[in-house]
């Protein structure tokens, strides 16, 4: 699936557009600027313990630029428990030292149909907001001679989940990791998620739900399509 780069377009009101897009007017409307989450070329020259000591005394700053009293027994270590989720737990899938090891074993079976983990729970947060995307996947592929631990295709969703999202990526770095892994491009990977920035801020919609579809090589048929949603909404 082809992904178009965004081009920017400096101008002297709103800084740089993207293709005619404020930034504003991205994170409203969750544009997403390519299949690679955007990170720094020296994203890792802090150690892990080094970004949670910096992170615990930025978000200090922040509680007092709030007013919230840091003596309080109840708020002394947020800004530490703040660090360490960040680092170790929801944004950890931006390390790729976490990336799940992955196994393939051959398809003694001979099981030449498809193969499908569905409702797989995670949870994301969208890079417009930092607030939680809280969604199902459902991961398919046929295989081409190999096949991967089940339980591998849960963690690989949770691995590129553990980082700041968009929806529509999302979903293509697990398809296209998925291809990598298997060595086809017979995968199709389906997330249907509810985008807090849009339940608790914004246009506070509770009841709308997000879906995003990937479908590959031979999943990229009406009949394969359909005998996967028929498996899925069994």
């Amino acid at each position: 699936m082809k992904i178009r780069s965004m081009l920017k377009e400096k101008t002297k009101t709103n800084g740089y557009k993207l293709n005619g897009f404020s930034p504003e007017e991205i994170g409203n409307d969750h544009l997403f600027t390519g299949l690679e989450t955007p990170m720094r070329e020296d994203a890792f020259y802090l150690s892990d313990q080094e970004k949670k000591e910096k992170i615990a005394d930025l978000f200090g700053q922040i509680m007092d630029v709030m007013g919230l009293d840091r003596t309080d027994d109840s708020l002394q270590g947020t800004p530490d428990r703040v660090a360490k989720m960040y680092i170790d737990e929801i944004f950890s899938g931006l390390n790729p030292d976490n990336k799940p090891k992955v196994a393939l074993f051959e398809n003694k079976y001979q099981y030449n149909h498809m193969l499908v983990e569905k409702n797989i729970s995670f949870y994301s947060n969208c890079e417009h907001h930092f607030v939680p995307i809280i969604g199902k996947a459902h991961v398919a592929y046929i295989s081409n001679g190999k096949v991967i631990g089940l339980s591998k295709l849960n963690r690989i969703v949770q691995y590129y989940a553990k980082r700041p999202q968009v929806q529509e990526r999302l979903t293509n770095q697990i398809a296209k990791e998925l291809e990598q892994i298997l060595g086809t491009k017979d995968i199709a990977v389906i997330i249907d998620a509810k985008h807090l920035c849009v339940a608790s801020r914004g246009i506070k919609d509770d009841t709308s739900a997000t879906v995003t579809a990937y479908y590959g090589g031979a999943f990229n048929t009406s009949d394969k399509i359909a005998e996967l949603q028929n498996y899925i909404n069994q």
